[in-house]
């Protein structure tokens, strides 16, 4: 549906820790580079999108107010961790029923450190642990590795995968190298995560400009998919309200619903895509999101990480940018984030990280709601 839609301009504030600057600061500068690389100035748009969950009142009114930009619908969008796909389905979707032609989105947020609060639950779900915290995750990493046969050294691996990636990321939070010794040995969280195997929420900001394709230049990504879903209710093991359902048998999970809808909308699937940025909350999040999104069947996470199929170099890697492991999450800028490493891959300027040849990527988030969104870009000739 959104084949004609051109991502024609990215910008990145880096994901870390920034003391003395604004989530809003963070989201002009973000906001300023995406405009000039699309090479476009106030007036050259027609409304602006902004994804926050915890930024506050009229947000993107105070990122385009710091860049002198206000007078155009600002709307801001907050969906968890899937807030900048929402904020990008909505800015997509306008342009595709041609009510506007050229859409600013911008994601941004400001977090402290440790475990993520949210007025999503009432106090007393957090205080019977009903909410999306380590312990929900420990849970789900448990269940995961006794169905698909895996073990804590698993998640270590996937763990030296992704930091091993975020390596050449400059805007990483974390950008060394750790051993599966270092994360085995790492202080225990929750059984049997670790403290490695875990995101650190941070602080950061993405945008990039949505506009027209026939507008865009000839080497602009396109916008094959931005699909968002929501839970079935139910499921006693998702992010909704985690452990409060009555069972999750023959519950398709959101992730799988949006990457459904994705696949139906771009008009590809698993086999025809060069990268994927995903969910890596946790190390188990990651492999049980390589089944929900149908780029593997159940069990063939082991032998995937033995082969490195989803590794740097491999066939198709996933979180070539060092995923949340490396760059942290902040998280209505961490989806966004995922489209601008999209956009630099498919224009070849990943540098050191670029994935030669790729011409289709998709981008995934799942978090409390629960919201999962599935972006999938392409080039010019991959759309078509």
């Amino acid at each position: 549906m959104t084949a004609d839609v051109a991502v024609a301009g990215i910008g990145l504030h880096p994901f870390g820790r920034f003391e003395g600057t604004s989530a809003h600061a963070m989201g002009a500068t973000a906001l300023h580079d995406a405009m000039n690389d699309a090479s476009i100035a106030r007036g050259d748009f027609q409304a602006a999108f902004c994804a926050t969950a915890y930024g506050g009142v009229a947000s993107g009114h105070r990122v385009l107010g710091a860049l002198g930009l206000t007078g155009v619908p600002i709307v801001d969008v907050e969906a968890g961790c899937a807030s900048g796909g929402a904020a990008l389905s909505l800015a997509a979707g306008a342009i595709a029923a041609g009510q506007y032609d050229t859409v600013l989105v911008v994601g941004i947020e400001k977090m402290g450190s440790g475990m993520i609060r949210s007025s999503f639950f009432e106090p007393w779900m957090e205080a019977a642990g009903l909410s999306a915290g380590p312990a929900y995750f420990a849970l789900r990493a448990r269940r995961l590795m006794d169905e698909h046969g895996l073990g804590a050294g698993h998640l270590a691996e996937l763990v030296v995968k992704n930091r091993s990636a975020g390596v050449h990321n400059p805007d990483a939070m974390f950008n060394t190298v750790v051993t599966a010794d270092e994360v085995l040995t790492s202080k225990m969280v929750c059984d049997p995560l670790r403290l490695l195997m875990l995101c650190a929420p941070n602080e950061g900001a993405a945008a990039v400009v949505l506009r027209r394709a026939d507008l865009a230049g000839p080497g602009t990504p396109r916008l094959l998919a931005a699909e968002l879903r929501s839970h079935l209710p139910g499921s006693v093991l998702d992010e909704s309200t985690p452990l409060a359902g009555i069972d999750d048998t023959g519950i398709t999970p959101p992730s799988t619903l949006a990457a459904q809808d994705a696949w139906e909308s771009a008009g590809v699937g698993p086999d025809d895509l060069d990268l994927v940025e995903c969910q890596d909350t946790d190390a188990a999040r990651e492999l049980l999101v390589w089944h929900e999104l149908g780029l593997c069947d159940r069990g063939e996470q082991a032998r995937i990480l033995a082969e490195g199929t989803f590794g740097p170099g491999g066939r198709l890697p996933v979180n070539q940018s060092g995923g949340l492991l490396s760059k942290g999450e902040p998280l209505g800028a961490s989806g966004l984030g995922q489209v601008v490493e999209l956009a630099l891959q498919l224009r070849g300027e990943g540098g050191h990280r670029q994935v030669k040849g790729a011409r289709v990527g998709l981008a995934h988030t799942i978090g409390r709601g629960a919201n999962a969104s599935v972006t999938i870009l392409g080039t010019a000739v991959a759309a078509g």
